[in-house]
């Protein structure tokens, strides 16, 4: 089998749950496969790598010598599209993540005449924030998906609640989507304490922290947090390591904020806006008493997953996949973001209340933490491996392709696993 794998984000260049997602499937895919198997991936950036069964090439940005250019990024992708598209060679299946690469996977399930697959990380429609970094470009990448979902011979949701959401939003029918869960490389996320490390961040470690690590995006419910930092316990010290901002405005606005909350609160409020080097964040995450995520949207939540495995309990936004994620009272404790009685979001005071009771039920219970972190770990071991999430993404390849050639024999001990 050929894959054809098309991608924003790839090593070395990731800013996303998206790009941690292809990164970890590419390596256990390649390294499960049988050895016949090549993984093909086209990419956006100057990567060039190859060997007998991965090769990645990158498509690079393309500049425009146009002074009246109003959508530079749409421009862009699509030129990088029409890159791949001409570039692109014979491939059993193609694979596309993020509506980045959607215009090139539908044109080359034409031209290749193979199989199309989908993973939706996300949903356009469900972030109209999005409008505020893309402009009006934001309903065209709301078409690209929408012309993706429909003409995908098969799509992987990363949770049972996305895959709810693509058939509502799109009316698929649920034959056509395939769960396949997010994963986290136990290995490397695991408990992992570095004190030296925490004070190189400013960090004392001899004191409880709750920690935040995400973009400063309206997604990621950042701006929740801050809200709620007046009424967390005194003497826990606050930690959000938070970059990339999607706007200059919502840059300005998150200074805004943290900077009222210091003077507000009189508390210290370490905002670390480099992004964290990799290698750190398994020790932020065990030595934190809580981390904490706010989104208000969030398909799967991969973020949970690393702080679960360093056996840190997750207060958490119970939102989109997240609740099957992190297991209320067991494993962390989850936060409704909307109210019962209408299921509309509650007022951002309400929610910020909500947020901080519960921080300041696990900073009180130390047993508690501990109890819920053991218990994270060992469900995150169990079910969210990559080397299973591999292995169930290869046999719905194999799926696929066997239904586009009928009478095609399925490779030894490869079966289709029902979706959830």
């Amino acid at each position: 089998m050929k894959a054809l794998i098309l991608t924003n984000e790839c090593p070395p260049h990731i800013y996303g749950g998206a790009g941690v997602h292809v990164d970890h499937l590419l390596r256990e895919m390649t390294a499960v496969s049988s050895g016949a198997d090549r993984f093909d991936v086209l990419c956006f950036g100057d990567q060039n790598q190859s060997d007998p069964h991965l090769q990645v090439t990158g498509v690079p940005q393309i500049f425009f010598p146009i002074p009246e250019l109003k959508r530079s990024r749409l421009g862009d992708t699509l030129l990088r599209n029409a890159v791949m598209t001409a570039t692109a060679d014979a491939a059993d299946i193609i694979h596309c993540h993020t509506w980045y690469t959607y215009m090139a996977g539908c044109l080359l399930k034409q031209i290749l005449a193979a199989p199309l697959v989908v993973t939706t990380h996300s949903l356009e429609p469900h972030r109209p924030w999005k409008k505020d970094q893309l402009g009006d470009s934001y309903h065209a990448t709301c078409w690209l998906e929408k012309t993706a979902m429909e003409n995908a011979d098969g799509i992987i949701a990363v949770s049972e609640t996305m895959k709810k959401n693509v058939m509502d939003l799109y009316q698929i029918h649920p034959e056509k989507i395939q769960v396949i869960y997010n994963g986290v490389d136990t290995r490397f996320f695991c408990e992992t304490f570095r004190p030296e490390t925490l004070r190189t961040y400013g960090i004392d470690p001899d004191r409880p922290y709750i920690l935040f690590v995400g973009r400063i995006t309206r997604q990621k419910g950042i701006m929740h947090l801050i809200r709620a930092i007046a009424m967390v316990d005194p003497g826990v010290q606050i930690v959000m390591c938070a970059s990339a901002p999607d706007t200059r405005e919502i840059a300005q606005e998150m200074e805004t904020r943290v900077k009222s909350a210091r003077q507000e609160s009189g508390r210290e409020i370490l905002w670390i806006s480099e992004t964290i080097p990799l290698q750190d964040l398994p020790v932020l995450y065990s030595h934190a008493a809580v981390f904490v995520c706010p989104s208000v949207y969030e398909p799967f939540g991969i973020i949970n997953l690393e702080a679960g495995a360093c056996s840190t309990p997750v207060v958490a936004a119970a939102v989109g996949g997240i609740p099957e994620v992190v297991v209320h009272e067991e494993t962390g404790l989850l936060v409704p973001f909307e109210a019962h009685e209408d299921a509309e979001p509650k007022s951002p005071e309400i929610f910020a209340a909500d947020l901080a009771a519960a921080i300041n039920t696990l900073v009180q219970a130390p047993e508690k933490r501990a109890q819920m972190g053991a218990a994270a770990r060992k469900r995150i071991e169990k079910h969210f491996s990559w080397t299973s999430i591999a292995r169930q993404t290869l046999d719905f390849y194999h799926h696929l392709i066997k239904k586009r050639i009928p009478g095609l024999p399925m490779p030894p001990e490869t079966g289709f696993p029902a979706s959830g």
